[in-house]
């Protein structure tokens, strides 16, 4: 793997998912906390983060954005957070606190001293380095955020997908997708979006789809068992979403357009769009029945295997 590239695709990932969400976070309340952890593992993506904020001074101005980042040596990491501010000339309404530590010995404790609790919160853990997946009481400190999200990344290799969205379930993320970055055969990186919110899922997907391909990076889906990689476009190949749809209904025996597309969207890599787009296919192969046979495809429309 290209860590250089594959980093390149986190940060566009974040600043776009950033740019998005801070504005959303800030109208929804007064205050809003984004949570930083293993902060020293990638100083890159702390500062890239900051640097959203910073650009978007008149929207933080007469509210609170306080932006808490960790990390067992903050050193390099303070300073180049000091220099983004300093570069901003200290955004009015915009926080930094860079605390010292392990993320889950310190995350939770951080973020109950930045009155995070209760308040739009977003937290961004990538554990690829730590080796070992954030805590449970990590995620579920983020999880208290009202409204939260989070933005995990693992290494690919030994992850188990419906093992840990059940933990982010427990957690209290209700809506969990992943996508993992890779350039070969070999297992990449996997990145986990948790949510509560549909809305704020199906944006997280129109981003993941919307990002520029850095040096080979593409997409697997988890639940791939062909483990097929994809090329990151607006209108990604739908091979994977196809034999994922029919073996889900294979399992089910039928199911609801409406049911299908939320599958296709908290289940695999794809948007709830693409689901639609492959159902039509399916249905003209003949792989699949509708109920009722004519008229449009709505989301009351019965699925069934063929």
């Amino acid at each position: 793997m290209t860590a250089d590239s594959v980093a390149d695709v986190k940060r566009e990932i974040l600043v776009r998912h950033l740019e998005a969400w801070a504005p959303a976070a800030l109208h929804r309340a007064r205050r809003a906390t984004y949570a930083h952890g293993y902060a020293d593992a990638g100083p890159d993506l702390a500062e890239a983060a900051l640097r959203v904020f910073a650009e978007q001074s008149d929207l933080v101005r007469g509210r609170e954005l306080t932006m808490v980042a960790v990390g067992e040596q903050t050193t390099e990491v303070g300073e180049r957070l000091a220099a983004v501010q300093r570069d901003a000339d200290a955004v009015a309404g915009l926080s930094v606190h860079t605390v010292a530590g392990g993320t889950d010995a310190s995350l939770a404790v951080a973020l109950t001293a930045a009155g995070a609790a209760r308040v739009p919160l977003l937290g961004f853990l990538d554990a690829t380095a730590a080796g070992v997946p954030p805590a449970a009481a990590t995620v579920a400190a983020i999880a208290a955020g009202r409204p939260a999200e989070a933005i995990i990344v693992l290494r690919a290799e030994g992850f188990a997908p419906e093992e840990y969205r059940a933990g982010l379930h427990a957690a209290g993320f209700p809506l969990v997708a992943a996508v993992e970055l890779a350039v070969d055969e070999r297992p990449g990186e996997v990145l986990i979006f948790a949510t509560a919110a549909g809305k704020s899922l199906e944006g997280f997907k129109d981003t993941l789809w919307a990002v520029d391909e850095y040096a080979g990076v593409r997409y697997r889906d988890p639940g791939d068992p062909e483990r097929h990689l994809i090329d990151i476009s607006l209108n990604p190949h739908p091979g994977p979403l196809r034999r994922e749809l029919l073996s889900h209904l294979a399992e089910v025996g039928e199911a609801t357009v409406t049911e299908l597309r939320t599958f296709a969207l908290t289940e695999t890599v794809y948007r709830a769009a693409d689901a639609t787009r492959v159902l039509h296919a399916l249905l003209t192969a003949g792989s699949v029945t509708r109920r009722p046979e004519h008229g449009r495809l709505g989301g009351d429309v019965v699925i069934a295997a063929g």
